[in-house]
């Protein structure tokens, strides 16, 4: 559960430090937050594998959409203005299943 809260939380706290930097319009806020949580629709991929959810089973290097060549992509997706939130929203997306994995491989805590 606390993995799931965090794939909406991170995007907010993300979004609103970026308009305490300028980066990002206090009027922008809202549209950056929808745009990176509808970026949680890459776990589709998730219903490509058998069994659909197997909690010991890292997403990162296992789904389609969780491979290193979209990781690459998505940060390539960042660093372009239109489609800057879209790929913030994806790396965060990444960086989480990335934190789950080590997680549940008892690599940390």
């Amino acid at each position: 559960m606390i993995h799931i809260a965090l794939h909406f939380l991170v995007p907010v706290m993300i979004a609103w430090l970026m308009t305490k930097t300028s980066v990002l319009q206090p009027k922008e806020l809202k549209q950056a937050v929808m745009i990176m949580w509808l970026t949680m629709l890459v776990d589709l991929d998730h219903l490509l594998a058998t069994p659909i959810y197997d909690p010991l089973r890292c997403s990162i290097g296992f789904h389609p959409l969780h491979q290193w060549p979209a990781i690459f992509i998505y940060a390539v997706l960042a660093g372009f203005k239109k489609t800057r939130w879209i790929g913030i929203g994806l790396i965060i997306h990444m960086i989480l299943d990335s934190l789950d994995c080590w997680h549940s491989q008892g690599w940390w805590l």
